[in-house]
């Protein structure tokens, strides 16, 4: 359903989105993150024809943006960072203004609002002006703009911000479920709403994107995955640190405590030997007949795999 191709934008010298490529298919949630400044908003706003690209190329279910701007823009369901508002507007009013926008056929608009208001969850305060709204209603609001013509696309910037956390778990949930039947794209700087929402994530810092699959691929990059912590006793400690550092598996063995009797250590995987450490770990145990107090393995985090690959190179 959507499609860039080596997408750049250039402001004078400045270089804002540089070669930018990726698919959005049809029941696909994509992830779109990265630090402040890294080309997200600007990428998004080139997708949706909000921006012309320097270079690169975007089609939205086959039809290219910008030489069939009408048909691929009607597909297109969009929520761009502080939407907009018309604030002597009711809610229904503005709702019905954006669907004939929208070209919905006059004798569905109806339909097409009291569909919008109950999946936005936007009927307590259908009949309300908009500058009457809290953040949160005016946030539905501007979201309900973007579904009201069932699109086949949809494109959301920071479609949570600025919302509570229950505001924020009940549109988490519409993400999903609208995703099971639309191609998705939205932007957000919390990471836990990749893991609870999106199929699929891209990690996009200074213009380019530097990684690219579900949030269980990316996960398994970070540093930590797939650390074992073990607890164990039945041998001195550093006999079974002797026993851990012959393994293949592992790469190195931290001790956070030795006792004549026992050990805590953190155990890090070898390259490409992450699925194979903790069954090595615990066969090591067996042999040894040591006792066994805790095995545990480390899921990698989102959150550390984010700073690990977008630091400055100040940070490096």
């Amino acid at each position: 359903m959507i499609v860039v191709e080596n997408l750049h934008k250039h402001f004078g010298s400045k270089v804002a989105v540089d070669g930018v490529s990726f698919t959005v298919k049809k029941g696909e949630v994509l992830g779109f993150l990265g630090p402040n400044g890294a080309g997200k908003s600007t990428t998004m706003r080139m997708v949706t024809g909000f921006l012309p690209p320097t270079l690169g190329r975007v089609t939205i279910g086959g039809a290219d943006i910008e030489e069939n701007e009408i048909e691929a823009k009607s597909k297109i369901g969009y929520l761009p960072e502080a939407a907009p508002l018309y604030s002597d507007m009711t809610v229904e009013g503005f709702l019905r203004f954006a669907a004939e926008m929208r070209r919905v056929p006059a004798g569905e608009i109806t339909a097409a609002v009291n569909k919008a208001i109950e999946t936005t969850f936007l009927e307590p305060v259908r009949h309300q002006s908009v500058d009457t709204l809290s953040k949160g209603y005016r946030h539905r609001t501007c979201f309900a703009q973007s579904i009201i013509h069932d699109p086949e696309v949809l494109i959301l910037d920071e479609p949570t911000d600025g919302l509570d956390p229950n505001q924020k778990q009940e549109i988490r949930q519409l993400i999903r479920r609208m995703g099971e039947t639309k191609a998705i794209i939205f932007s957000t700087h919390i990471l836990e709403e990749v893991e609870a929402s999106c199929t699929r994530a891209i990690i996009i810092d200074r213009g380019r994107v530097i990684a690219d699959g579900t949030p269980a691929e990316l996960m398994a990059k970070a540093s930590n995955a797939g650390i074992v912590t073990l607890r164990a006793s039945g041998l001195a400690g550093s006999g079974i640190k002797a026993e851990l550092e012959k393994l293949s598996a592992v790469a190195s063995v931290e001790v956070i405590k030795s006792e004549e009797n026992g050990i805590t250590a953190r155990i890090t995987p070898a390259k490409g030997k992450t699925d194979k450490l903790s069954s090595a770990v615990f066969g090591v145990c067996k042999d040894k007949n040591l006792t066994v107090d805790e095995l545990r393995v480390e899921e990698g985090r989102l959150d550390l795999l984010f700073r690990e690959i977008t630091k400055t190179d100040a940070d490096k």
